[in-house]
């Protein structure tokens, strides 16, 4: 009982600080969507099954199956994550990742910094997503112009803080005044 309770914890708190962020960043019906695929069963099943609650529990679905048809549910499913927007390219027709639109890039900030807020808990600082990123590498796995935009908004995050941040993505990528 403690598991599926600190698991439902766990991803509300989560989608309740990516909506506040989202709204921050101008992008509000993504931050209402977010992660709803979190509570299909094929994804809250085994999040209650594998929840610790200092780590994602398909770490220790992956660790025990060798793989996490949760993450492979979630990833299919939420355009905010990179794995997402991988794709044979119709010129060479090998796979490899596609440029994500704007808004899930930011999306995908939003997310990332979330994340880092609900595992870190008090320790959390702005440069946590930005640690992330660089121990990750998953900037390898993206395009290019795709992990560029994101280590810029996690940089500007660790250098400048949220206001600043929001503020930037709110004028200077989606164009609005505010």
């Amino acid at each position: 009982m403690n598991r599926l309770f600190g698991h439902l914890r766990t991803i509300s708190k989560h989608r309740r600080l990516v909506r506040s962020h989202c709204f921050k960043a101008g992008i509000p019906w993504r931050g209402i969507v977010h992660d709803l695929s979190k509570y299909s069963p094929s994804e809250f099943i085994p999040g209650v099954k594998y929840y610790s609650g200092d780590h994602s529990p398909t770490a220790d679905e992956r660790k025990e199956l060798g793989y996490s048809k949760a993450w492979m549910h979630h990833k299919g499913r939420n355009r905010h994550h990179y794995e997402y927007w991988m794709d044979s390219s119709p010129e060479t027709g090998k796979y490899g990742p596609v440029k994500m639109p704007l808004v899930f890039t930011i999306e995908m900030f939003c997310d990332r910094m979330a994340a880092s807020k609900v595992y870190m808990k008090d320790k959390y600082t702005d440069r946590h997503p930005l640690e992330y990123f660089k121990k990750k590498n998953s900037q390898e796995d993206m395009h290019p112009e795709t992990a560029e935009l994101l280590e810029r908004l996690v940089t500007m995050l660790a250098d400048k803080g949220e206001d600043e941040t929001f503020s930037y993505i709110r004028r200077e990528l989606l164009g609005k005044k505010r």
